[in-house]
């Protein structure tokens, strides 16, 4: 039986530590699919806003085909993107959001717990900073996430309801007042990552 000699095992342990490093890494993803919609109230009708394009940005961890971690997630949507079909409601909407002085509704992750919930499937629980008309509000998002190791791709859906006055904003309003938002909206989300 031969003996290994000390180079011969630093250099095993080099390579072992070396893949471990590999397995366990950071993949930066990069949103390819942006489905928004934005729910809400109002004394005549409930209303529904939509927006197909943003800009978001996530790393996680990928060990053995297996999510592990999530360490960076950022979102950011131009509001004049969210659209009624309706311009005097998208006009009224921008004014409340004062979308002149505050073009983009963001997010940004400052914590986060990856939690499998069978298969490739995951259940996301964020803390992190959202911005909407130039406020910004710690919040909690809870998503859920399924992983496709085929392409390697995730795709995240959730909903998160707040209220307009969270962040200081009166709900829009229309035909000199006579029609009136309500102050609870809710952000559904449907994001494919790809890395």
């Amino acid at each position: 039986m031969k003996k290994m000699t000390l180079p011969k095992i630093a250099l095993l342990v080099a390579i072992n530590f070396a893949l471990s490093i590999t397995l366990i890494a950071q993949t930066n993803y990069h949103t390819q699919v942006v489905d928004l919609k934005l729910n809400g109230t109002s004394n005549l009708h409930d209303w529904e806003m939509k927006a197909a394009s943003g800009t978001s940005a996530a790393s996680f961890a990928v060990t053995n085909g297996k999510v592990t971690s999530l360490s960076r997630l950022s979102f950011s949507l131009p509001a004049k993107n969210l659209k009624s079909g309706k311009s005097a409601m998208d006009k009224n909407t921008y004014k409340a959001l004062n979308t002149d002085a505050n073009p983009n509704i963001s997010f940004v992750l400052t914590s986060a717990t990856v939690v499998p919930t069978g298969g490739n499937n995951y259940k996301l629980n964020c803390q992190g900073k959202m911005s909407i008309a130039g406020k910004t509000n710690q919040t909690e998002l809870v998503a859920m996430g399924i992983y496709n190791p085929a392409d390697k791709s995730f795709t995240v859906t959730g909903v998160k309801k707040k209220k307009m006055t969270e962040y200081n904003r009166k709900a829009p309003t229309g035909l000199l007042g006579t029609i009136r938002t309500g102050n609870d909206i809710s952000i559904s989300y449907n994001l494919k990552f790809k890395s």
